[in-house]
C-alpha cells in the first residue's frame, strides 16, 4: 500500500538548520500536490508550505525567507530546508501529499510525523 515516510528531525539550537525529508512509497501511479504541516502543543495544525504538481508554491508568512520546499519527482519525494530556526518552530512536521495509487483513487496521505525542536 502506499505510505508517506518522514525523516529528518532532531534537536537544534536557534539559528541552526534542518532538512525535513518525506518519501511516497509503495504502488503508485502518480503523485500530485505535497506539502508539509506542522502542530505544535495547544495549536492548531497548519500548512507550512506546498507545492502543487505545476510548481506552485505556497509558504506561511512565519517562515518565509527561512524554509525553502522542494520537490524530487524521481525519488516521489518532497523537502523541507529550514534555515534560521526559532523556538516557534518546534512542532511535530508532517508530511501530506496526494496520491494516486495504480490501483485505486486519488486519496489524500498523511506521513507519520517528525519532531522538530528548537532551543533557545
Amino acid at each position: 500500500q502506499v505510505q508517506l515516510v518522514e525523516s529528518g528531525g532532531g534537536l537544534v539550537q536557534a539559528g541552526g538548520s534542518l532538512r525535513l525529508s518525506c518519501a511516497a512509497t509503495g504502488s503508485i501511479f502518480s503523485v500530485n500536490g505535497m506539502g508539509w504541516y506542522r502542530q505544535a502543543p495547544g495549536k492548531q495544525r497548519e500548512l507550512v508550505a506546498s507545492m502543487g504538481s505545476g510548481g506552485i508554491i505556497n509558504y506561511v508568512d512565519s517562515v518565509k525567507g527561512r524554509f525553502t520546499i522542494s520537490r524530487d519527482n524521481a525519488k516521489n519525494t518532497v523537502y523541507l530546508q529550514m534555515n534560521s530556526l526559532k523556538p516557534e518552530d518546534t512542532a511535530v512536521y508532517y508530511c501530506n501529499a496526494r496520491i494516486s495509487p495504480k490501483s485505486g483513487r486519488l486519496e489524500n496521505y498523511w506521513g507519520q510525523g517528525t519532531q522538530v525542536t528548537v532551543s533557545a
